[in-house]
């Protein structure tokens, strides 16, 4: 089974090039973040006519949203808001066998990192413990569990193009990363990537688009992540950061994530 995640940045303005990453990657399933379309505007159609009859959504007008496009039978879909808000930023479905999928996309959380003078770092870091806390009180350790999405963290030195220049910039900071290794202890998860990609190997997901040739400066993070239960580990296949797409034509700035997961 292969499952992508992937930061689209608008689903309706990349429809085709939603299609054209199907088309490469033969996925499952795929998780969507800032699908930014109403639920009664989402291209269902377009979707379906990729292979995928089964759907899940969650979209709000120009902002955030989250999508689940399956090939298999969809089950207990259920979007759930997050530190009291109902923002379309978490989607979770149950897959057959048993496997729970969540689709998640934490706030960026802005430009400075300070909670007590940004109220959109305040609210990441919120957004962050309080999935730490419900996770273990919603579900078991012995549950089969899929996290993917756009976390808007890159925990590693690896994760980011320089770690030393990054550690006091929103995403790399060591409070976030001191939030998501809790969140990620929590039931524990696997970071499913890293499994397969060693540690020490550099690896991004995502470029900014200030950047006038991002492929020669090369200045990425890795902030989209698949996270699994200890019951999925052993069934970790092989892993992929889709790079291609962000040198497409109109591009989001983030690319797929993929990985196998043995049926």
């Amino acid at each position: 089974m292969k499952i992508v995640t992937w930061n689209i940045n608008s689903v309706r303005l990349r429809i085709e090039l939603l299609a054209r990453m199907v088309e490469t990657l033969r996925p499952d399933i795929v998780c969507l973040q800032e699908t930014k379309t109403q639920d009664q505007h989402f291209p269902t159609e377009a979707c379906k006519a990729m292979g995928f009859p089964h759907l899940a959504f969650a979209g709000m007008k120009s902002y955030n949203g989250v999508a689940i496009l399956s090939r298999r039978p969809l089950a207990d879909i259920e979007a759930f808001p997050r530190v009291g808000r109902a923002d379309c930023r978490h989607l979770a479905v149950t897959l057959p066998k048993g496997i729970r999928l969540h689709n998640l996309y934490i706030p960026a959380g802005g430009d400075e990192p300070d909670p007590e003078h940004n109220d959109k770092f305040a609210h990441k870091l919120d957004f962050v413990a309080e999935l730490a806390r419900w996770f273990p009180d919603r579900h078991d350790a012995k549950e089969k569990l899929i996290l993917a999405g756009d976390f808007n963290i890159a925990p590693l030195e690896t994760d980011v193009w320089s770690h030393t220049q990054l550690l006091g910039v929103v995403s790399h900071t060591p409070i976030e990363v001191e939030h998501l290794k809790r969140f990620q202890a929590s039931l524990p998860f696997t970071d499913a990537v890293r499994h397969v990609i060693p540690p020490k190997e550099r690896l991004y997901s995502w470029w900014s688009y200030r950047a006038r040739d991002w492929l020669e400066s090369n200045r990425g993070r890795r902030l989209d992540h698949i996270w699994v239960s200890k019951p999925l580990v052993k069934k970790i296949g092989g892993a992929r950061v889709f790079q291609e797409t962000r040198g497409w034509t109109q591009p989001s700035d983030h690319v797929p994530v993929l990985i196998e997961i043995e049926d």
